[in-house]
């Protein structure tokens, strides 16, 4: 192998980004329930971070910050991408628009934020410390359901194998809580010295004495039989005062035999083959409703995403419009440490000890820009939209009109991406509900009257044809097609699938009541 140094020229393009950009897109892009997240973790991270208390009037706030920002005398450094990174130079090229987009306020340390931001001497009052309470203001995580069943499990009189077995099997449960794997499959992976026999007896154990019911199915049918039978085994207080088990055979049969039927709405098939009236079998099958088809999620819920606007729309009635507020007051008010930015100016200090303190402050002085900075961007792409979609606030989602984010981003000489990342995620409150902040962007078509119309307006046009049909004969694909017509929208067959579809709406057969 021979190795050769030489001089070589070339042409290479250079990108050079600032850090605080790329941490300004990201902040941009986070939803508020993040953004309190990685507001949390830089506090307790960085030291030179700051909970803010109550402070002065923002002018004073605001002359300040920029005294503080002098004092700390940082520079930026330059993110310098070569050209042949091609891991990466798509996502830099979006950003170097941006840039373009913004300017010079990327440099800009003078960003109106109200006061919100700013920082102010802290008082050494001997109070607790706020940040350590805001840290540990944080709830504790609940018990998963595999530990739940082991603590059940155990309670469990077995012998060893079993047990063993048992806890295997557990390991092996989805969120619903069924046993999704074939016990074969499962033994080529389960401890050494279990047999199937142990695997099987271990899971009819397992589903007999685990709460709740119907843990350790294997499928919607064996899950809901299950629980039939323990309804049918345990003791019901009858009308004439005494303990009956509950009659639920015909239950058990419609779940036995014709579920697939049941999930096709094919009740006359099942009132003929179970020589009942179909008003019996609809009861019954609303009966069925009393059972639950995912047991594990009885344990383990999934927590509902709790969702916080981040900006609120009101109707001035004066002013006959609307007006738009952020509600980023939810966020922890934030200040630079003055202890640290102190610090800098003593002369004492070592080098690495400054280095540590510069690189901490410059971290969160672009933390608090890059708030501002979403701040900013988010009222404005907001304001465009209340304007534009003045209709649906007055009317509702029907009066949606197409709003495409390149006309938003030349209106207010933005990078169409810059848009994009801040509608991400984001909600408003309106006099008609919460919203997602992107339903307001979407493309659309022209009605017979040359109205434009928003794919959203369609989709909220035919679920209102679909909730005023007659229950008895809902109306098919096609017919769906034709009340559109009346109403001016040309779409066709397989588009209004789709949008059925995307509302969860069942096709006719299955919408039929009998």
């Amino acid at each position: 192998m021979r190795i050769d140094t030489g001089q070589h020229m070339r042409t290479e393009q250079r990108m050079k980004l600032a850090p605080r950009m790329i941490q300004s897109m990201e902040i941009l892009q986070m939803a508020q329930a993040a953004l309190e997240q990685r507001i949390a973790e830089e506090l307790a991270s960085n030291p030179t971070l700051e909970l803010r208390e109550p402070g002065p009037d923002p002018e004073t706030i605001a002359q300040q910050r920029d005294q503080d920002l002098r004092d700390s005398g940082e520079g930026e450094r330059e993110l310098i991408v070569r050209d042949d990174d091609r891991d990466h130079v798509d996502d830099f090229e979006r950003l170097s628009n941006l840039a373009e987009a913004y300017g010079e306020a990327w440099e800009s340390n003078t960003y109106e934020t109200g006061g919100s931001w700013a920082h102010r001497p802290r008082a050494d009052s001997g109070e607790r410390d706020a940040k350590l309470d805001a840290m540990a203001n944080t709830a504790a995580r609940a018990a998963g359901l595999a530990d739940q069943l082991l603590e059940q499990w155990r309670m469990v009189e077995t012998d060893p194998r079993i047990r063993a077995a048992g806890d295997f099997l557990i390991g092996q449960l989805d969120d619903d809580g069924y046993l999704r794997t074939p016990l074969q499959e499962l033994l080529d992976i389960a401890p050494a010295g279990i047999t199937e026999d142990d695997l099987t007896h271990a899971l009819e154990l397992l589903q007999q004495s685990i709460e709740p019911v119907g843990i350790g199915a294997r499928d919607l049918r064996e899950c809901l039989l299950l629980q039939i039978d323990a309804k049918m085994r345990s003791p019901q207080t009858a009308n004439g005062g005494g303990d009956a088990p509950a009659d639920l055979t015909l239950e058990r049969r419609l779940v036995a035999d014709h579920l697939h039927d049941i999930e096709a709405n094919h009740l006359p098939k099942i009132a003929k083959a179970l020589d009942v009236p179909i008003e019996r079998v609809n009861q019954t099958k609303a009966n069925l409703r009393q059972f639950h088809p995912h047991p594990g999620r009885l344990l383990v819920e999934d927590s509902p995403q709790r969702i916080y606007p981040d900006a609120i729309v009101e109707y001035d009635d004066e002013l006959d419009h609307y007006t738009a507020h952020l509600t980023h007051e939810r966020l922890p008010g934030l200040q630079l440490s003055r202890r640290y930015l102190k610090m800098l100016r003593e002369a004492v200090i070592d080098k690495k000890t400054k280095e540590f303190v510069s690189a901490n402050l410059r971290s969160a002085r672009w933390l608090l820009d890059a708030i501002q900075q979403r701040h900013g961007t988010l009222q404005r792409v907001i304001d465009v939209v209340i304007e534009a979609q003045r209709e649906f606030f007055d009317a509702g989602p029907q009066h949606l009109r197409p709003l495409p984010m390149t006309t938003v981003a030349d209106q207010l000489g933005i990078h169409v991406a810059t848009v994009s990342r801040a509608v991400s995620e984001k909600y408003i409150q309106t006099p008609r509900g919460i919203f997602p902040l992107r339903m307001f962007f979407s493309g659309g078509t022209e009605t017979d009257a040359g109205d434009a119309m928003s794919w959203t307006a369609v989709q909220a046009k035919l679920k209102q044809i679909i909730d005023q049909e007659d229950t008895a004969k809902p109306y098919s694909d096609d017919q769906l097609v034709d009340k559109l017509k009346e109403l001016g929208i040309d779409i066709a067959r397989r588009t209004v699938a789709k949008y059925r579809k995307q509302l969860n709406i069942a096709p006719a057969r299955q919408r039929r009541q009998y």
